[in-house]
């Protein structure tokens, strides 16, 4: 019975890396490069605008 514990090691090794080798290589969605950029703008506009503090100022 023992024998048979230590032949499901390298069983289950190779099933977890089958499993992990087509995760690995599956093909992923192109990023569109016009999302990319009109969320670098809608970064940028955010870091240029100027807030008004109400109150004091804390530093």
């Amino acid at each position: 019975m023992a024998a048979l514990v230590w032949l499901l090691i390298p069983v289950i090794g190779a099933i977890a890396a089958s499993l992990w080798a087509g995760w690995a290589s599956r093909t992923r969605r192109a990023q569109d490069d016009t999302d990319s950029l009109a969320g670098y703008e809608r970064f940028r506009e955010a870091m240029t605008r100027t807030h008004t503090h109400s109150g004091s100022d804390v530093v």
